[in-house]
């Protein structure tokens, strides 16, 4: 037996044994946020974009938008709008010169401060999924998503270096009631993972919650001072503001937290089939809501956010992925860019129902034009199936994995002098190479973005490893990261005030499911 063929298999095994070790793991340390260093993508020029606001302001002053709440109308009236019913009707440049005040970039806190992310500027931050009533993955089918779920969804968005932020109603937690879920995802977030996350905005009232729990984690002064909460708040397209979504909005926006204004349309069936229709109403109804927080409490800060899809035709369901979603996103960060306030938009977005090679091509054909537009704020980056109704354990570790990628992408290229490399080149001369010189041995752990789901063995090794695809491994890393989850630190006295609260406020009304 010739030496190579003894020494093999014991060669395949440690391979193997060093595989799996890398794949286990925990993921590499990464920034708080994204400092993107790539040139923004503009795909429209001045003259288009300038038309695109001129129809925003004509459908602004001549048709109007909804508001449901009389307080709304009230505010809108004195500002100088014209309100007819629940109508309003705001002259051209109105909403502009109440927006000129909102910040352009602001800091949102993190109960860890090493965690805390810039929104705007040249940052970007991946949010989570959010909203899905479904989960799959994790040992079980397709199932209604319970708090269990929710808990652990938000300690991987914690442990995962992918996700900057914990995000918000990552599924919805169907085991609780519906007046008091919002208590157990808000305790959640703020006990296991010390990211900074979104707030509740299904009803005022939870609203109102959501800054109450985050005041006795962060202090009401900073509180009032400082944004530590986002909270994303839909129009109910075409053209209405209704008074929940308002509700909530009015409490956090009078609190001094972060709205994110966020038209929800797709395209065919909430707005017309055509890219510049669709972004003409879609900056109409930012401009509105946008403005509405300033009315509230000028300087607060404020994000313009766009969820632009398209409909099939024959059946009616969302799509995604395809070129006018893409062309809605580019232009509506260049009008965010002009407006002077920071763009939330894009996500892994598919419709597919597994996360096979269409969830991949749609989700990196939305992420692809989320990163080239400098989006700041980018939600549902990880865990999105099924057009939003699933959230998926092993898509959310598979689209993790490519947020690391994305943002060594967006890092650019290193420019020090190690970067440069000058003196390997000359240690090495002509007709060497390099895997032996002194640069390369300094630098092979970290030389290059390499995934920890991806595949990369013989087909051989494949073979003899299982022939597992990337939903296994990514199924296997889920576990892995779960069973090795630990709290982060949380001062014993706030979390006695955190769940004291949720105890009480639980107690103080009945259950119900509205």
């Amino acid at each position: 037996m010739s030496p190579v063929a003894v020494y093999a298999p014991t060669s395949a095994r440690r391979g193997r044994q060093a595989r799996q070790a890398a794949r286990r793991a925990p993921p590499p340390p990464a920034p708080a946020y994204l400092t993107r260093r790539l040139p923004l993508y503009q795909m429209h020029g001045d003259e288009a974009l300038a038309l695109l606001e001129t129809n925003a302001d004509r459908i602004l002053a001549e048709i109007g938008i909804d508001f449901i709440d009389d307080e709304a109308l009230a505010l809108w009236r004195a500002a100088g709008a014209t309100v007819e019913g629940q109508r309003v009707r705001m002259p051209p440049g109105l909403c502009q010169e109440l927006i000129a005040g909102a910040p352009r970039q602001f800091i949102q806190h993190a109960r860890n401060p090493a965690r805390s992310v810039q929104v705007g500027g040249d940052a970007t931050v991946f949010v989570p999924a959010y909203g899905a009533p479904f989960v799959s993955g994790n040992g079980g089918d397709r199932r209604y998503a319970t708090l269990a779920d929710f808990e652990n969804f938000v300690k991987l968005a914690y442990l995962h270096p992918g996700p900057h932020h914990s995000g918000g109603t990552v599924c919805e937690p169907v085991d609780r009631t519906v007046n008091k879920r919002h208590l157990d995802m808000v305790h959640a977030h703020l006990r296991l993972s010390d990211k900074p996350f979104m707030g509740s905005v299904t009803a005022p009232s939870r609203a109102a919650d959501t800054v109450a729990m985050a005041r006795l984690v962060f202090g009401a002064d900073f509180v009032d001072q400082n944004c530590v909460v986002t909270a994303v708040i839909n129009a109910n397209s075409p053209l209405t503001w209704d008074g929940s979504m308002l509700g909530a909005l009015k409490e956090y926006a009078r609190a001094g937290q972060a709205c994110v204004i966020s038209p929800f349309i797709l395209s065919g069936a909430m707005a017309p089939t055509t890219v510049a229709g669709t972004i003409a109403q879609t900056l109409a109804e930012a401009l509105a809501g946008i403005a509405f927080t300033q009315l509230l409490r000028p300087g607060t800060p404020v994000i313009f956010g766009s969820f632009s899809a398209t409909i099939s035709m024959q059946s009616g369901a969302p799509t995604f992925g395809g070129a006018e979603p893409a062309m809605a996103l580019f232009a509506s960060a260049a009008l965010a860019r002009r407006l002077g306030v920071p763009f939330r938009s894009g996500g892994a977005l598919t419709a597919a129902k597994c996360a096979d090679a269409q969830a991949a091509h749609e989700s990196a054909n939305t992420m692809w034009p989320t990163l080239l537009a400098g989006t700041h704020y980018v939600m549902h980056a990880a865990g999105w199936l099924e057009g939003g109704l699933v959230m998926s354990y092993e898509k959310f570790a598979i689209d993790a994995d490519q947020l690391l990628l994305f943002q060594a992408l967006a890092g650019g290229m290193d420019l020090s002098d190690n970067g440069q490399a000058l003196a390997a080149i000359a240690e090495v001369g002509p007709g060497g190479h390099f895997l032996g010189c002194t640069h390369t041995q300094a630098n092979f752990e970290t030389a290059f973005t390499a995934s920890r789901l991806a595949d990369n063995m013989t087909f051989e090794q494949w073979q003899a490893e299982g022939a597992e695809n990337i939903t296994d491994r990514a199924a296997r890393q889920v576990a892995d990261m779960l069973a090795s989850y630990q709290p982060p630190p949380l001062d014993a006295a706030v979390a006695d005030a955190l769940t004291d609260y949720v105890t009480r406020a639980k107690a103080a009304v009945p259950d119900s499911n509205v």
